[in-house]
């Protein structure tokens, strides 16, 4: 076989014959200018090519919006009559406007007008989460409304259309429902800058033909109140709908079950969330509300999204023919110095306590406690205040104890008068009163001054858990003096207790015990005989040692650690106050002394109640002795 062997000259023409190719590509390729021509035409093609497609697409989304709007023109009529027209419009869409300021944000939606979210925005819940009063559709507005060619309708499914302005500093939305461009149903919102109060309008504009003005408009409110505290069941507690009617009356429903009332003049609602509040606040007081709670905590282990749920129902009465009613909606802490500024009486809404206990709180307490927080940590200042408490009060266990001294000295005397009149009780009662009379001793003297200490007292029980100057704040191993401290977490829940251990609540429980067992102990020293038919005080007061730790270790253990750290500081100071009395200033040498003086002097006078005793058991032992003689 012949064997093929590569062609030199074949070779070098294929080469030849490449390079003149490639040369001849080279020479026909465009220049750098015939390029940058070429571009630039090719841009403009596209551009006019994008500008006919967006041309084109415009002109269908007009068309086909045109035709839907048209063919659903008739449908919208017959459901809503001539409020089709704002059905029609391209707002008519379930999109929301954002309304802020440094402290509040707010969506508005078009559906219904009003607003669906509100965000707090200086605080966090328990989790860290911002503070949102509003959201998720917990709260529905509506007006209920009838129209002239009787139909019913709800302006909550509706839709408006919103329009945001400023005037200077503040911001101002209008939500329209609009029955043609001239003719509307409005919702008018004010923002001013760094305010948590919200100004709220409802008015109407050419709808005196729509309206049937026979019938006044339905103002309804539902609102579902966000839990935002660690402990559910506390927090419930101070969940409360409140409000001020006739004046300045203040009231509030159901703390712990559902309830419903029916109240006329009615000058502001709260729907308090504890620490936080959404208050409606019309200029004019309205004439007839109906206010409902319910209770929605009825397992806290599974209820723990919401506390309660508020609804109000009030009628808006027509004027010429038209809605005009002006109002003011706050967002934001149930915080006195806050609301005070408003001068709406608004800090009523703040569960201080009714009477005297509500004016110690708001005109000692609160004032006292904010001076001191300027200069101390809060857990510092708690401290502080309790001790100024109880060092202006001293005066009332001196009292006390000294009552206790003299009668523990008479005890063997009175014990003598018992024994000599054992058949006659009356006599007995009456020998006592006259010996303690002459000696100076009484057990009112003692039981007198205490009463003092009681509006005090309960003033500080009602101040702390609502004192927002406590939410949040640290103190030791306290996270958040409003809220319970937790130091052991149970597997497991115990009734009335809860799922966690808390320290101070323990605290306090040991100092109560030890202080109940030294004042109870003197008690019982001065204890008169069991006399027959009536209860052991004794035994009561033992049981009562051991009953009061007991209730306060369970009933605080869910409870504002700051209540729990005053108790513990209070009673602390309550023993080292009756040491050092007992120890250094009452020496019952020298009260025995004075007794010995005062049983040397003419006896003092009867005051009013011993002489009104005097004559009790005078008719008592009249009526004895005439039963007596009827037996005979």
């Amino acid at each position: 076989m012949e064997e093929k062997k590569i062609d030199l000259n074949t070779v070098i023409g294929f080469i030849l014959i490449g390079a003149i190719l490639l040369f001849m590509l080279w020479q026909q390729q465009p220049t750098p200018e015939e390029l940058a021509s070429l571009e630039e035409a090719r841009l403009e093609e596209l551009s006019n090519e994008s500008s006919l497609n967006q041309a084109t697409l415009v002109e269908k989304e007009v068309k086909v919006q045109t035709a839907g709007s048209s063919q659903n023109l008739e449908d919208f009529k017959s459901k809503v009559g001539d409020f089709a027209y704002a059905m029609s419009l391209p707002s008519a869409t379930s999109i929301s406007t954002t309304f802020e300021n440094e402290v509040l944000s707010l969506k508005i939606d078009n559906k219904g007008g009003f607003i669906s979210e509100v965000k707090l925005k200086n605080y966090v819940n328990h989790d860290s989460v911002p503070v949102y009063l509003i959201k998720d559709g917990s709260s529905q507005f509506n007006l209920n409304f009838a129209t002239a060619d009787n139909r019913i309708l709800n302006s909550s499914e509706l839709y408006f259309q919103p329009k945001l302005t400023t005037t200077g500093d503040n911001q101002i939305l209008s939500m329209r429902l609009k029955v043609s461009e001239s003719q509307f149903l409005e919702y008018r919102y004010e923002l001013k800058p760094n305010d948590h109060m919200l100004g709220f309008s409802v008015r109407s504009q050419g709808l005196s033909s729509i309206f049937n003005t026979s019938q006044d408009v339905q103002l309804n409110w539902k609102f579902d109140a966000y839990r935002h505290g660690k402990s559910i069941s506390f927090e419930n507690r101070y969940t409360r709908l409140s409000f001020e009617h006739e004046g300045e009356k203040t009231n509030k429903l159901s703390q712990t079950g559902d309830d419903e009332e029916s109240v006329t003049d009615v000058s502001w609602i709260s729907f308090r969330q504890h620490f936080f509040s959404s208050i409606l606040v019309p200029d004019i007081p309205f004439k007839d509300v109906n206010l409902k709670s319910f209770n929605l905590v009825n397992d806290e282990t599974v209820d723990t999204l919401f506390t309660k749920r508020y609804e109000l129902n009030l009628p808006l009465n027509f004027s010429g023919g038209e809605l005009t009613h002006n109002m003011n909606v706050y967002y934001g802490p149930t915080y006195d110095k806050i609301l005070n500024k408003y001068n709406k009486n608004l800090e009523a809404s703040i569960p201080f306590g009714w009477g005297i206990i509500g004016w110690i709180n708001k005109s000692v307490f609160s004032p006292l406690y904010g001076w001191l927080t300027n200069y101390l940590s809060f857990g510092i200042a708690i401290i502080v205040m309790t001790i100024m408490v109880k060092v202006l009060l001293s005066f009332v266990q001196y009292k006390q104890f000294l009552s206790q001294a003299k009668m523990k000295i008479l005890k063997p005397e009175l014990d003598a008068i018992r024994q000599k009149y054992k058949k006659d009780k009356m006599k007995v009662q009456k020998e006592t009163m006259a010996l303690q009379n002459k000696a100076g001793a009484s057990p009112l003297s003692g039981c007198l001054p205490g009463l003092i200490q009681v509006p005090v007292f309960y003033s500080l029980f009602m101040f702390f858990p609502v004192a927002f100057e406590l939410r949040q704040k640290p103190f030791l191993w306290v996270e958040d003096l409003s809220s319970y401290d937790s130091i052991a977490e149970l597997p497991f829940y115990i009734p009335f207790y809860g799922d966690h251990i808390s320290l101070f609540p323990i605290l306090a429980s040991i100092a109560i015990f030890f202080y109940m067992k030294m004042t109870t102990g003197q008690q019982m020293a001065t204890q008169a005989p069991i006399q027959e038919g009536m209860p052991d005080m004794a035994k009561m007061m033992k049981y009562m040692i051991y009953f009061s730790p007991i209730l306060m270790l369970v009933f605080f253990n869910n409870y504002a650690s700051g209540l729990s750290l005053y108790y513990f500081i209070s009673n602390l100071i309550s023993i080292g106050i009756m040491l050092v009395i007992k120890n250094f200033i009452i020496d019952e040498s020298k009260v025995l002394a004075k007794i010995q003086v005062s049983k040397a002097k003419k006896p003092k006078p009867q005051n009013r109640f011993q002489k009104k005793m005097a004559e009790i058991m005078e008719q008592a032992e009249a009526q004895k002795q005439a039963q007596q003689k009827q037996k005979k």
